[in-house]
């Protein structure tokens, strides 16, 4: 889990119900709960419900505002997002970098994440009143990201900011044992001494250590290391008949 933080995502006047439930569905999987809609065209709507897809809990608990002031007044970092060149004298950061300082800055208090409206973004004046500006890297040729997409880029750099890692659930098998694995190699040597494979490297000493290598790279779990051993047996099965014609037809010959 990571650390609780009060992060805001603040909407400026998005035209499209929908959006705003994709945006809702992006913070829930980024662990965000706190929306705040300034001016939304059409909210509540059914569409915004659809499109949140199991995060209507955010829509819910949103805040709906008729001034951009009014949603970010209890807060005391402002983070805009842009992705237009401006003439305005504001810090800009990469994404990755700005949610650093974001999640450092939400212990202290309160942030807010500003994005505007879909078709022209954040005007100067709102922009005017963010401490720092953040831009998401893309094609110069086509740079313009829908704005779930936005939030979840900018979300997501913030999730992993605050120490959020994925972690694989561990397989049902147990890896096999070091135990295990040494009667894998001296079975696999005794297959390879009994199919006549010699190592053709020029000091030709390396053969199993090499084996060794890529098999531990596999981390082979109980039963693969099972599956390995019984293919080996089954070769030697097949080669034994072979071999016992061979002995019955030599008298006087004995197995080494």
């Amino acid at each position: 889990m990571v650390a609780a933080a009060d992060i805001r995502v603040v909407l400026v006047e998005t035209s499209h119900p929908g959006n705003i439930g994709a945006v809702a569905r992006a913070m829930k999987n980024m662990g965000l709960e706190k929306l705040v809609l300034v001016r939304p065209k059409e909210f509540p709507h059914s569409e915004a419900s659809a499109r949140a897809s199991g995060a209507t809990d955010v829509l819910e608990r949103a805040v709906v505002v008729d001034r951009l002031e009014e949603g970010i007044a209890e807060c005391g970092f402002i983070v805009a997002t842009t992705a237009r060149d401006r003439d305005q004298n504001i810090r800009v950061l990469d994404v990755r970098d700005g949610a650093q300082r974001i999640v450092s800055e939400s212990l202290r208090g309160p942030v807010a994440l500003l994005f505007g409206n879909e078709r022209t973004g954040l005007t100067n004046e709102e922009l005017s009143l963010a401490h720092l500006l953040l831009r998401i890297p893309a094609n110069p040729a086509y740079s313009s990201l829908n704005l779930a997409m936005a939030v979840q880029l900018v979300t997501y750099e913030i999730y992993r900011a605050r120490g959020a890692q994925h972690v694989s659930a561990p397989g049902p098998i147990p890896l096999a044992t070091g135990e295990e694995m040494e009667r894998l190699y001296a079975h696999f040597e005794e297959v390879l001494e009994e199919v006549g494979f010699r190592d053709r490297t020029t000091s030709g000493t390396r053969l199993m250590e090499r084996i060794r290598r890529f098999i531990n790279r596999a981390e082979l779990d109980q039963n693969e290391a099972n599956i390995l051993r019984g293919i080996f047996t089954a070769i030697q099965g097949r080669r034994r008949p072979a071999g016992a014609r061979s002995n019955n037809s030599t008298a006087g010959k004995s197995d080494s």
